[in-house]
């Protein structure tokens, strides 16, 4: 039987899984010093999010490609639904209930794995050529990235449909479109930001570029800051670390994890964190570039990369204070359970099309 084929191990990356392992370790760890019953939670998280690798991992993705774009429209039809059927809470319509249970589902977060793929096969069925996409082709994958945005934007949830707008056009700009291509956008967004701000954003959205623009940071960001100087060199025990202990750190294990993991590791903890997670992106990059006679696993290793860096980067710049607060959750750090099985997941989808890519390269019928 295929899964236990020894060419399985030899093309695993093991290295993916070390260099998650101690953001998993290091956040419950921290959770647990805030909040005991929090992290018990995320161990539940932990095996469903690795039930999940596992369940994928196994899947045959490559022979079952032609059923990518059906669950891809599956997933905007649930979107459509949000807007039609969905429950509001804090003034955002974004999720829906599931019937007879007292559970609800957020489509916008189950529906990255199946934009990424999409975006694989449709990139793979369509390679780009020598010079780049041209207008026709650029419209036409264009088309399966602000379809989701403008669905997701309107939720409201500007923090994940802007994340996949980086993720799609980031990645055709990494397989290659046409320089004209892109000094047209680029022309075209900056005459469009005053409009969009004046027509496009709700108002908390707008007091949230407004409180990062302003001179004096809002509350949060400013106890974050707090935290993360508190912290010094080295940081402090967890009977120190007064901002969190006293609960003036707000969101202390999800959107301010970072404030909270400087409190208590210091500096030099800091730059640790900010260099796995480099390693780990990094690493991950490289995939895409190895393998760019695969375009599939290019664009997933690509898309995956980037997604790490912009969530990472967004919540770091977040805390403090260089970017708007958004919501954006620190990937495989923060407490939660959908972020984290989203990554699980496209980690899968990546680990099945590495192990079992043999299959391909010595078997021309799978070609």
């Amino acid at each position: 039987m295929f899964w236990i084929d020894r060419r399985i191990l030899t093309h695993f990356d093991f290295v993916l899984l070390v260099l998650i392992l101690p953001l998993l370790v290091i956040s419950n760890y921290l959770i647990a010093d805030v909040h005991p019953i929090l992290a018990k939670k995320q161990l539940i998280y932990y095996l469903i999010g690795f039930g999940a690798f596992v369940f994928v991992f196994l899947m045959p993705i490559r022979e079952y490609k032609w059923l990518i774009p059906l669950i891809y429209w599956f997933n905007i039809l649930l979107l459509i639904s949000v807007d039609l059927f969905g429950v509001s809470k804090l003034g955002a319509k974004r999720w829906l209930a599931i019937p007879f249970t007292h559970f609800t589902i957020q489509p916008s977060e189950i529906f990255k794995p199946a934009f990424i793929l999409m975006l694989a096969y449709v990139i793979h069925n369509n390679p780009p050529p020598k010079n780049g996409y041209g207008w026709k082709d650029f419209f036409k994958i264009s088309f399966y990235i602000l379809l989701p945005f403008i669905l997701i934007a309107k939720e409201p949830d500007l923090g994940t449909a802007t994340v996949l707008l980086i993720i799609g056009f980031g990645v055709l700009f990494l397989v290659g479109v046409n320089w004209k291509i892109w000094a047209t956008l680029v022309l075209a967004a900056v005459l469009m930001i005053p409009i969009s701000y004046k027509y496009l954003l709700h108002d908390y959205q707008k007091k949230r570029i407004e409180d990062f623009l302003s001179k004096k940071p809002s509350y949060h960001v400013q106890q974050s800051i707090i935290a993360i100087g508190s912290g010094g060199l080295s940081g402090k025990p967890k009977e120190e670390a007064t901002q969190t202990k006293l609960r003036f750190l707000p969101i202390a294990t999800s959107d301010f994890i970072f404030a909270y993991f400087v409190e208590r590791f210091g500096f030099f903890g800091a730059v640790g964190l900010v260099l796995l997670y480099a390693l780990l992106i990094l690493h991950i990059f490289s995939i895409s570039l190895k393998f760019k006679r695969d375009l599939f696993t290019q664009v997933v290793a690509a898309s995956i990369a980037l997604m790490l860096f912009t969530y990472m980067s967004v919540n770091i710049a977040m805390t403090i204070g260089l970017a708007p607060v958004v919501g954006v959750p620190l990937p495989l750090f923060s407490y939660g359970g959908s972020s984290f099985i989203n990554f699980m997941i496209l980690f899968g989808i990546l680990e099945h099309l590495l192990a079992f890519r043999y299959r391909f390269l010595y078997n021309s019928s799978h070609n």
